[in-house]
């Protein structure tokens, strides 16, 4: 069984999925990468199949007719076979050595008997044309252990958990029957805050893991 699954909803992402696959490769055998084609009408379909061929082990595609964000991240769900869950958008990507760090503690923390249900990681807005780096960190939460929601300090207005910032224990999400609308626009805090009320168990490292890309014309 793997560690962790990450779904990478993709529609016309040819120009620049390979940044963010090349950088969940790095996870190895311990990750599974589940590229799903929702309904491309460029070449996104072949880049990733082409993936799947050169790393059996690791990539699966899913491709579908076009549903939206929402219907990439279901399917995702649905096929994904790691303990842990992560969406991962295909104009984003992870740092090498936040990554190493987490796959490092959900081992641990399963190894020990201690899976939580939801682990908290640090995001950066990677703004186009932009030389400073905003980081989005939670230093209200306790760090360097397991906790619940009695433990947890106040958090200021605007430090609220995303999508980006959030790994999910899969069998939670799937017991929850977590399932995003199709066909809409922005489905990300749905992801994030539908599954809250099921936690009861949290693991928070104040590692920069997520590089959210904002600013592509596109977009």
């Amino acid at each position: 069984m793997k560690l962790l699954s990450i779904a990478v909803p993709c529609y016309n992402s040819e120009q620049y999925m390979d940044k963010c696959i090349e950088s969940l490769l790095v996870g190895g055998d311990e990750v599974e990468i589940l590229i799903v084609d929702d309904g491309s009408t460029d070449q996104t379909g072949e880049i990733a199949d082409l993936y799947a061929q050169k790393y059996p082990d690791t990539v699966t595609v899913i491709h579908q007719e076009n549903g939206g964000h929402g219907a990439a991240v279901n399917a995702g769900l649905a096929a994904a076979r790691g303990l842990y869950f992560k969406v991962v958008d295909s104009d984003d990507w992870v740092s090498e050595s936040s990554y190493a760090v987490i796959l490092e503690k959900l081992g641990g923390l399963v190894r020990d008997g201690a899976m939580v249900d939801m682990l908290i990681s640090n995001y950066v807005y990677d703004k186009e044309g932009s030389h400073h780096k905003k980081v989005m960190r939670y230093g209200a939460l306790p760090q360097e252990k397991v906790f619940g929601w009695s433990e947890m300090g106040h958090m200021r207005a605007g430090k609220y958990f995303l999508m980006h910032s959030l790994i999910y224990r899969t069998q939670l999400l799937k017991d929850c029957g977590l399932r995003l609308p199709e066909h809409t626009f922005y489905v990300d805090n749905l992801f994030a805050f539908c599954p809250l009320p099921y936690v009861r168990t949290m693991y928070y490292l104040d590692e920069n893991f997520y590089r959210y890309y904002i600013g592509r014309a596109d977009q």
